[in-house]
C-alpha cells in the first residue's frame, strides 16, 4: 500500500505536455507575450509564468507553474479535463 503523500493533496499530476499546459491557462485568461528559446512567457496583465517548451513536464515544473499562475493544484488539474 502507497504511503500518503507528504505535500498535502493526494491528487497526482497528470504528465502534461507544454501544449496542454498553454490551454489550460489560457482558460484563466493567460496568453503568450513573447517566447525566448524553448520558454514560452504568458501573461494575465498581473502575474507572469514562464512555460518550458518539454513534451513532459517534470512534476516539480509543473507545480512551480501552477504556483506562479495563483492557481491550486486542484483549479489546475480541473482545466486539464
Amino acid at each position: 500500500m502507497k504511503s500518503p503523500s507528504k505535500k498535502g493533496s493526494s491528487e497526482r499530476l497528470p504528465v502534461v505536455s507544454w501544449r496542454d499546459v498553454l490551454k489550460a491557462l489560457h482558460e484563466r485568461g493567460y496568453n503568450p507575450i513573447h517566447q525566448r528559446g524553448s520558454h514560452i512567457y504568458v501573461t494575465d496583465g498581473k502575474r507572469l509564468v514562464t512555460v518550458p517548451r518539454h513534451d513532459e513536464m517534470k512534476p516539480g515544473t509543473l507545480l512551480q507553474i501552477i504556483k506562479d499562475s495563483g492557481l491550486t493544484k486542484e483549479e489546475f488539474i480541473g482545466l486539464l479535463k
